[in-house]
């Protein structure tokens, strides 16, 4: 019978990693002997060859990656059960660990999390800001333990999304812009004006592109920046007008620096949504820290 431990699956992935015995055995409190005696192991265990030497390096074969990738997945899972297990039924101590898309992160879970550390400051908080598709596939992965993104209605075989607050898409132009003297906007005029796109990867730039499609229209000129401050501050120049999240303008709003307006014949709905992963076991902390973001309804 195969004695496939988590220690063994652990060095294959650190191996995969650092290519160096030495260091893997550093970073697991080993003596190198060891590591190199549980590398042996696997490769007699498997009856295939894991391991090859390469120019002082330790490098992977092909069945080697094949093992990597359940390696990595089965550690994961280890080290979830294992703060899932300690965190049980306390919130004293623990970790969770947030992904979340940048309006969310910026605008929306700062106050959150200050008062969430206040109130409960023997747990440590990580926040991983990224795309929304990114913050999906981590908790996919169990790289994170909830997710919090800024999206349209979804559904996956593998994830829980809890609607938290609408997001609404607004068009934004300064009170100087032509736009501003006009009462009825139409799709016609925005599109003929000097537009900012955001970044491909962003989904307020697919959502502009929907809109675009669903109205059959082109721009004829734009600027593309992968900044929604970058934006805010060209469009408060004057020049030009975009699409954007109305969390994130209400400031510039306020302080007449912007002005923004529904979008016509806007029928995407957009919300923040904590999303969970169904496979991961909702402990008492992550209960405790989504009470928090359901004031945000």
């Amino acid at each position: 019978m195969m004695n496939l431990n988590l220690l063994k699956l652990r060095i294959v992935e650190l191996l995969e990693k650092h290519n160096k015995i030495t260091t893997v055995a550093d970073i697991l409190e080993l003596k190198q002997p060891t590591v190199t005696f549980h590398m042996k192991n696997l490769e007699r265990d498997f009856g295939v060859k894991l391991f090859e030497a390469r120019m002082g390096k330790i490098i992977l074969t092909d069945a080697g990656y094949a093992l990597l990738h359940y390696a990595v997945k089965i550690n994961a899972l280890a080290a979830e059960a294992e703060r899932v297990v300690m965190e049980f039924d306390t919130l004293r101590r623990g970790s969770i660990r947030i992904g979340a898309s940048y309006v969310p992160a910026t605008y929306v879970l700062p106050a959150v999390l200050h008062r969430f550390v206040k109130e409960h400051p023997g747990i440590q908080l990580s926040l991983f800001v990224k795309t929304a598709p990114i913050v999906k596939d981590m908790l996919e992965h169990h790289e994170i333990d909830i997710g919090i993104i800024s999206a349209e209605p979804f559904t996956t075989s593998t994830l829980v999304a809890d609607a938290l607050c609408e997001d609404e898409l607004v068009l934004i132009h300064s009170p100087t812009h032509p736009l501003a003297t006009l009462e009825n906007l139409t799709p016609d005029l925005i599109a003929s004006s000097s537009f900012v796109l955001h970044g491909k990867e962003s989904s307020t730039r697919r959502m502009t592109d929907k809109w675009l499609e669903n109205h059959d229209r082109r721009l004829p000129y734009y600027m593309e920046l992968d900044s929604l401050e970058a934006i805010k501050q060209a469009v408060i120049l004057g020049a030009h007008v975009s699409f954007v999240s109305r969390m994130a303008v209400q400031s510039e709003v306020d302080r007449g620096l912007l002005q923004m307006r529904p979008i016509p014949g806007n029928l995407i709905e957009r919300y923040v949504y904590a999303v969970t992963n169904k496979e991961r076991h909702r402990s008492a902390l992550i209960n405790q820290f989504s009470s928090y973001l359901s004031v945000l309804d």
